[in-house]
C-alpha cells in the first residue's frame, strides 16, 4: 500500500510539472492578433470606425486580419474623426474607433465610450497638394494666403483642419479658403478634380494618389503633427475579436503597413 501511494503521488506531481511547462511555452509565443485569453475566441463580425486618412491602410489590414482569422469579417466606416465621434455619441454601433488625432479620442473617452486606454499607433503630417506640375507655382505655406489661389482645407473640428489652424496661428498666415471639408479625402478630391488649385492634406494622402497631384512640403508642418490613437469600444458585442484587430494595428504588421503608406511612428 505504501508503495502504491508513493507511486500515485509521483505520477500526479509529474503530470502537474508537464502541464506547467506546456502552459509556459504557449504564453511565450508572440502574435499580433491570434492569441486569445482563456474562453475567448476570434470569430464573427466587427465594425471599425476609422479616420478617412486610414482608408487604404486599414482596408489592407482588414483583409489581412480576415485571412489570418477565418470566420471573421471586418466592416469599416471611414469619415472625419469628429463626425465619427458624433455618430458614436449618438449610439451608432461599433467595436473599434481609430482617430486621426487625440482630441477626438479624448471626446470618446470622456463620453465613456472606450473600454480601455487608447493606444497611439501612428503620426501624420500635413503637406500642400496642387494640380500636377504645380501650375500656380506654390512654394510655401504663405503662398496659400494669396486669394488668387483657390485653396481647400479641412474644417477646424476635423483633425487636418485643426492642424491647419495651428500652422496658421504659428505663422500669422490666414488662408482665404474657398471651402472647408469634413474629411481630408474630400479636400484631396477637390484638388484632383480641378475644383481647387491647392489643398492641405496629409503626406499619406498625397502619396496615395501618386502623380495625380504635386506635393509641396513646408517646414512649418513639423509644428502640427497629428497622433493617431485606437481603442476598443465598450459597446462592442465582440470584444475578443475587436481586441485582436486592435493588436494587429498596433503590432508589427500594422507598423509595417502604416510605414509603407508614409505614416510615422507615434
Amino acid at each position: 500500500m505504501k508503495f502504491a501511494l508513493t507511486a500515485a503521488v509521483t505520477l500526479v506531481a509529474s503530470a502537474a510539472l508537464l502541464a506547467g511547462c506546456s502552459s509556459s511555452d504557449s504564453s511565450d509565443t508572440p502574435s499580433d492578433s491570434s492569441t486569445t485569453t482563456a474562453g475567448s475566441e476570434i470569430t464573427g463580425d466587427i465594425t471599425v470606425f476609422a479616420a478617412a486618412s486610414l482608408k487604404a491602410t486599414f482596408t489592407e489590414l482588414g483583409e489581412t486580419f480576415e485571412s489570418e482569422n477565418p470566420g471573421t469579417q471586418v466592416e469599416f466606416n471611414f469619415a472625419g474623426s469628429s463626425d465619427l465621434v458624433t455618430q458614436l455619441t449618438q449610439g451608432a454601433p461599433a467595436d473599434v474607433f481609430a482617430s486621426a488625432d487625440t482630441n477626438n479620442m479624448t471626446k470618446a473617452v470622456d463620453g465613456d465610450l472606450v473600454a480601455d486606454d487608447p493606444t497611439n499607433f501612428a503620426t501624420n503630417t500635413l503637406t500642400i497638394v496642387t494640380a500636377p506640375g504645380n501650375p500656380k507655382n506654390i512654394t510655401s505655406f504663405a503662398d496659400l494666403a494669396n486669394p488668387d489661389v483657390l485653396t481647400v482645407i479641412c474644417a477646424p473640428q476635423v483633425p487636418c483642419g485643426s492642424a491647419t489652424k495651428k500652422v496658421e496661428d504659428a505663422t500669422g498666415t490666414t488662408i482665404p479658403a474657398v471651402s472647408e471639408e469634413s474629411a481630408v479625402t474630400d479636400v484631396l478630391g477637390k484638388v484632383t478634380s480641378g475644383q481647387a488649385d491647392a489643398g492641405l492634406v496629409y503626406v499619406t494622402d498625397a502619396a496615395g494618389v501618386g502623380d495625380k497631384v504635386t506635393a509641396v512640403s513646408f517646414p512649418e508642418s513639423a509644428g502640427a503633427v497629428n497622433t493617431y490613437p485606437i481603442a476598443v469600444l465598450k459597446s462592442s458585442d465582440n470584444a475578443a475579436t475587436a481586441a485582436a484587430f486592435d493588436a494587429l494595428v498596433t503590432g508589427a504588421t500594422g507598423r509595417e503597413v502604416l510605414a509603407a503608406a508614409g505614416f510615422a511612428a507615434p
